[in-house]
């Protein structure tokens, strides 16, 4: 019995695709596809999950389900270290924790950025998708500030990616994974911002983009997808769009 993640296309779910396949664990892919925008029924029809959440797993060997980004990292690492996951390389995978513990060089570090994702930045990105569907004008107050904010935010990243690798360090972490989404996918429900003016953060998703486990699993989760691993982002949302029927989204998509 395996793992099974329902991953929801251009969602954070990405982010557990990506763990399984750093991780070299034995998993398998439920697709699901958006309505347009919002989650079908077919992932709210999934039992234990009825508000439609992704990512989402099912730990048939466990018997648990369970959503939530950072909570599903936390549960497969710590199994991970126990030797409890299915894996293509067993030994080779309990060598890869992609976490640091309390007392480890960096590990301020790792559990500050690992929080930073869904704590700050993806938290201030989402006001950005209310304020489009709520139609929210440019010069209104709240969406002036609330950009101040993200260039702030934006500001902080870059400045560490300034003299570090990755965002707990030298090492690559399960910190990165909870972060790359927020910055590259997430893009395609606003704000459209552009990254050249913070050329770390633009050098560290080149550096995401060549890691082989994350092509795996963005091929294997969203294969028709436009990555946005560069500074510019895509000529408008898939709120603008009317949703994931729309096609510029595609990769082979010239529009």
């Amino acid at each position: 019995m395996v793992l099974t993640v329902h991953h929801l296309g251009i969602s954070q779910s990405e982010r557990i695709l990506f763990l399984c396949e750093e991780l070299a664990i034995d998993y398998k892919i439920i697709h699901h596809t958006r309505d347009p925008i919002g989650a079908p029924e077919s992932l709210k029809s999934v039992p234990g999950n009825s508000t439609g959440k992704a990512p989402f797993i099912e730990d048939p060997e466990a018997g648990i389900t369970m959503s939530e980004s950072a909570a599903i990292c936390d549960y497969l690492l710590a199994k991970n270290a126990a030797g409890e996951l299915g894996s293509q390389n067993l030994e080779k995978n309990l060598e890869k924790n992609l976490a640091k513990s309390y007392g480890e060089p960096g590990y301020i570090d790792f559990v500050y950025w690992y929080h930073f994702s869904n704590g700050t930045l993806q938290a201030m990105l989402t006001r950005f998708t209310f304020f489009e569907i709520g139609q929210i004008p440019e010069d209104n107050a709240a969406q002036k500030f609330s950009m101040l904010g993200l260039h702030e935010t934006l500001r902080v990243m870059d400045e560490r990616l300034k003299n570090s690798k990755w965002l707990a360090g030298e090492d690559f972490t399960v910190a990165d994974i909870m972060s790359v989404y927020s910055l590259t996918s997430k893009r395609y429900f606003g704000p459209l911002v552009s990254y050249k003016d913070y050329p770390n953060i633009v050098r560290y998703l080149k550096d995401i983009g060549d890691r082989p486990a994350y092509q795996k699993a963005m091929e294997k989760g969203d294969p028709q997808m436009k990555l946005l691993l560069g500074a510019e982002p895509p000529g408008k949302t898939l709120i603008q769009a009317g949703g994931v029927e729309s096609d510029f989204w595609r990769k082979e998509s010239h529009i």
